[in-house]
This record gives C-alpha cells, structure tokens and sequence, in this order.
C-alpha cells in the first residue's frame, strides 16, 4: 500500500494514498467565522467549495509554516455515508511517499480520546511514522459546520 508522509514538528505521519485525491500547493483561503482554529478555511476546487484543517493547529496548537513543501493535500471525506466530500489538509514537508503493507503498523498502547485520528505507528530506521485516519479528523460539531445537511426545498 502506498502512503504520503508528511511532518508536524519532527515527528512522521502517513495518509493512505487511496484517500488522497490530489496534493496542490498551499492555498490562500476564505476564512471561515466562528469555526475552530484549526479550521483554516475554505477555498474553491473545480467550482465546489471545499473546507480546509490545518494538521499543525489542531495537533501542535500552532499554524503549519508557509514553506515550500508544505502542501494542501486534498482527501475524500466520507460524511453521513457520503464518500464524494472533499477535505483540504494542510500538511508540512509532504515530500515522501512509502510503500508497505499496511499490517506493518502497530497499535500504539495510548488511548488518547482527544486525538482519534491517530492511528497505529510504524517503526524504520528514522523513526515512528504515525497513520492519520481521515475518517476520525473531524468531532460531530465540525463535521456539521463544514459538511452541512442539504434540505430539500
């Protein structure tokens, strides 16, 4: 299976590539009030709005660095059963990918509640490379602010 890397300080984290939909450089955004601060914003892809976390705010409490290889990677969100929802996350030094088996990752012995999106860890010669489950990014309250239920008219 195949991973992106990235960093958030010096540690390592892998996005499963079948999620991503399309890496991009970073992206100004349209700020969005009242939302968390680690929501960064939303921006327009292909003529759809998409809503954008930045990685570096919500695990570090701090805005990831404007640097050359910090990205916004695109990810396939699935929300209310609904697997078309983009999510822009914005990551530093995505610069690798790694191929492995995925059963190559273990879980990590911590039960951190606060950070479900945390998945089982990885060793090689660098060090620990972290999974980040997409699917547990976002609480119920974010996921309806940014992914808002559609009525009918």
């Amino acid at each position: 299976m195949l991973f992106l890397l990235f960093q958030l300080d010096n540690d390592r984290y892998a996005l499963p590539a079948t999620q991503v939909a399309e890496v991009l450089p970073l992206i100004e955004l349209k700020h969005i009030p009242n939302a968390p601060a680690w929501v960064a914003g939303v921006f327009s892809y292909q003529g759809a709005p998409v809503p954008v976390i930045d990685l570096s705010m919500l695990a570090l409490g701090r805005a990831a660095q404007r640097r050359l290889s910090t990205r916004t990677v695109l990810v396939h969100y699935p929300h209310s059963g609904v697997q078309g929802h983009l999510l822009g996350l914005v990551v530093e030094r995505a610069t690798e990918t790694l191929q492995c088996d995925p059963d190559t990752f273990v879980a990590y012995g911590v039960d951190n509640n606060d950070a479900r999106y945390l998945g089982p860890v990885l060793a090689d010669p660098r060090g620990l490379i972290q999974w980040i489950k997409v699917t547990d990014l976002l609480p119920k309250p974010v996921q309806a602010l940014l992914f808002p239920v559609q009525e009918a008219i």
